[in-house]
């Protein structure tokens, strides 16, 4: 084993790896940064579809309301460096920012590669930081209850008084998120809560019309339901229909919520409010001087009045409606089954996309084994864990990883 061991590992180079290791380096720790994959940063490389959404510009409190599992675990981080640190260590680093619509902040140039090259290129200058690159971690060498190294997968052991596991989740595994850090974590005698996908998209028992697949709706409010009706989310904005169920941003972020029932193999149920500005009875109103004023149109032609085109396939396998039957003879039973496709059309959901296409992984360290403030272990001296490893998830906005970001900083400012 190598003689050195006053020095810091830290395990993988994406976001909350290299922001450790760049807090670290700059109280003069010695800082060994071991990333399994022959490029650091490549998941961060492809975030916000290439864009990198930084972090989000909200309140604390109103950021803490967009974070899952235990919020109060990031207050005390987020006292230490929270977005307009964030944002202003970037703008240190040679990124200029700029904020778009719902407080999302991204590189002014639209390139995530700005991102991780700000952070790679300020690591690779300092003296005191070695990045190794294919260098896979199989095990974190503890002793008495105290972190002392690393072994490697190829036998090599490496010492160290301060392991950070900054491994990532489960999302994406082609960027190297294979769950690593997990399974070290748990062999150190942490607890892990279930790990699934989310901010993912959601299956369904839908028979989706190919004139439907990928088509964008906009401006439609989603709820999720148990069975019995109880609300667990409502999201407003834009979706869209996959060949086997729903995706988009509203999804998304529904998914978050969804994820566990839907993995425990509890069904749960989508409403769709196409004409969510316009409450029930203004709409029945709306619908009955439509039926009337154009009573000799037959009812496929016009759906038209009420739908792009692409839903009307939809609308007629789920209404149970004649096609060719005039507006001035749908019954009033048949108006109201109209009305509720429009603002309550529900369908059942059946389960959620894989890991491969989830941006963020639910789940991991339990968050009652680390301290909150330093992102220490709780159960091993010198052992931190930061970023996806952790049981902490967010909505899309930028509070994912913002979350990767302070827990970083928290871990290398404080080791």
């Amino acid at each position: 084993m190598e003689a050195e061991n006053n020095r810091v590992i830290v395990v993988g180079g994406g976001a909350a790896g290299m922001m450790t290791a760049l807090m670290a380096a700059r109280r003069g720790k010695e800082v060994l940064l071991l990333e399994k994959m022959q490029q650091p940063g490549l998941k961060l490389r492809i975030t916000g579809k290439g864009r990198c959404n930084l972090t989000n510009t909200a309140t604390m409190k109103d950021f803490l309301a967009h974070v899952g599992q235990d919020p109060r675990f990031m207050r005390n981080s987020f006292s230490q460096f929270f977005n307009t640190q964030l944002m202003a260590l970037f703008e240190e680093l040679g990124v200029p920012l700029v904020v778009e619509r719902g407080n999302r902040v991204y590189p002014k140039s639209g390139k995530s590669l700005d991102i991780f090259l700000a952070l790679v290129t300020e690591l690779e200058r300092m003296p005191n930081v070695e990045i190794r690159k294919g260098c896979r971690v199989a095990e974190i060498t503890i002793g008495e209850g105290f972190a002392q190294g690393v072994r490697l997968a190829d036998g090599t052991s490496l010492r160290g008084d301060r392991i950070v596991v900054a491994t990532g989740g489960m999302s994406y595994p082609l960027t190297g998120s294979t769950g690593d850090g997990y399974r070290m974590a748990e062999a150190a005698g942490h607890t892990l809560a279930p790990r699934r996908p989310a901010l993912v998209s959601l299956k369904s028992d839908l028979k989706i019309p190919p004139e439907l697949v990928n088509f964008a709706l906009r401006n439609v409010k989603l709820t999720i339901t148990n069975l019995d009706g109880k609300k667990l989310s409502e999201h407003f904005g834009e979706m869209s229909f996959t060949t086997d169920g729903i995706d988009g941003p509203i999804v998304l972020s529904a998914s978050r919520i969804a994820t566990g029932p839907l993995h425990e193999g509890t069904q749960l149920l989508a409403h769709l409010d196409l004409k969510p500005a316009i409450d029930e009875t203004t709409l029945d109103k709306r619908l009955i001087n439509d039926l009337n004023g154009n009573g000799t149109r037959l009812f496929n032609d016009a759906l038209r009045l009420w739908l792009p085109a692409e839903l009307v396939p939809l609308a007629l396998q789920n209404l149970h409606i004649e096609y060719y039957k005039r507006l001035n003879q749908i019954n009033g039973a048949e108006r109201k089954r109209l009305l509720a496709f429009l603002k309550d059309f529900t369908f059942t959901l059946t389960g959620t996309g894989n890991f491969e296409e989830a941006i963020v992984t639910q789940g991991g360290v339990s968050l009652k084994e680390v301290n909150p403030k330093t992102m220490e272990s709780r159960l091993i001296k010198g052992l931190y864990l930061v970023g996806e490893v952790l049981d902490l998830d967010a909505d899309t906005g930028g509070y994912n990883l913002q979350l990767a970001f302070t827990t970083g900083f928290a871990a290398g400012n404080n080791i």
